[in-house]
């Protein structure tokens, strides 16, 4: 009866969320620098109209909703995993380096035109391959004996992460003047993806992300007890934290390669999805996943209205009130 109760109360909060996010996505295409009425965006479902805000609607902020949702729920999957794994609160992809390892791969591709020659795919390739090459250097050079000590890999990561940070400096300052633009423009993190094939992909990648993330999230609540109690009771913690770093990496690499330096999300909403659900990777990795897709989605809301018709970069955005939020979920547990 207990159970039933836990499961009705998981499948309530999942189906609040969802409508939150609906709520979310129909708020972000209505406003802007013009405005949109809801009952005219839904006309434009049935009727064949063309026109500017026809435009509007389906090139520029659907788009953006739907790149919103997979790239915010892939960064908070992300967080859930890597701070289930380390049991540490401050670890998320950009302080184990994954982040700058993918940045450096995507600053070598705009530096070298990799697009051009190799097709828009070459991106998020690039991305994923960088994000991997961190994630294999931080095991190879922790492992010892053939087990690998996820408590000793925080330093090792910041170190990579203060590397790659470099790397992609001296990039910048020996490119040329429309390939440092680019890298800057990309950096500063954006949502503006009008490639409808990236979007799908990035949709793809995200779910099934959440999917394999999911599928592995009694291993994950084990792992979170520490690594021996977690082979204590039979979990092989060796291949599950070599998934978890796989599909982590794979998330990261994605969204830094589409859609640039969003940084906080993978920090702070597992903090408040954890504050809203508990501990419980089973509900945690999908009430992240929605949370991050909504945080997102109205961080890019707000990014192109405040000071519209201009547009911020998202990054700057999810910093400030990433960042805010953050001091004000460690300030509550404190006066608790």
């Amino acid at each position: 009866m207990q159970i039933n109760k836990k499961i009705i109360k998981w499948i309530t909060l999942i189906m609040i969320l969802f409508i939150i996010l609906l709520c979310t996505g129909i708020f972000s295409l209505c406003v802007g620098a013009s405005g949109i009425p809801l009952r005219k965006i839904i006309s434009f479902f049935f009727d064949k109209n063309t026109g500017v805000e026809l435009s509007i609607i389906f090139d520029i902020r659907l788009p953006r909703i739907i790149l919103g949702f997979a790239i915010g729920g892939a960064l908070s999957i992300a967080g859930v995993i890597l701070q289930g794994m380390f049991v540490n609160p401050l670890v998320e992809p950009y302080t184990l380096g994954i982040s700058g390892g993918a940045a450096l791969g995507v600053c070598l591709g705009i530096s070298f035109k990799l697009t051009n020659k190799f097709g828009i795919l070459s991106m998020p390739v690039l991305g994923i391959l960088g994000a991997g090459m961190v994630i294999i250097l931080i095991y190879f050079l922790n492992i010892k004996r053939g087990l690998f000590k996820i408590y000793e890999v925080l330093l090792t990561g910041v170190m990579i992460s203060f590397v790659s940070s470099s790397f992609v400096m001296l990039i910048m300052a020996v490119s040329g003047a429309e390939d440092l633009r680019g890298i800057i423009f990309w950096m500063m993190g954006s949502l503006e993806e009008p490639n409808w094939l990236l979007i799908k992909i990035s949709v793809l990648i995200s779910v099934i992300g959440l999917l394999a993330s999911y599928s592995l999230s009694i291993s994950l609540n084990a792992l979170s007890l520490g690594e021996d109690n977690a082979q204590h009771l039979g979990i092989n913690t060796e291949t599950t934290k070599r998934l978890l770093f796989l599909i982590s990496s794979i998330l990261t690499g994605l969204s830094v390669s589409i859609c640039g330096m969003i940084g906080f999300i993978g920090l702070v909403v597992p903090h408040f999805s954890r504050m809203l659900v508990g501990n419980d990777n089973r509900i945690l990795l999908i009430c992240s996943y929605l949370c991050g897709a909504i945080f997102l989605i109205l961080c890019d809301t707000l990014a192109r209205t405040i000071i519209a018709p201009l547009e911020l970069p998202v990054g700057v955005i999810t910093g400030i009130f990433g960042g805010s939020l953050f001091v004000y979920a460690i300030t509550k547990k404190r006066t608790l």
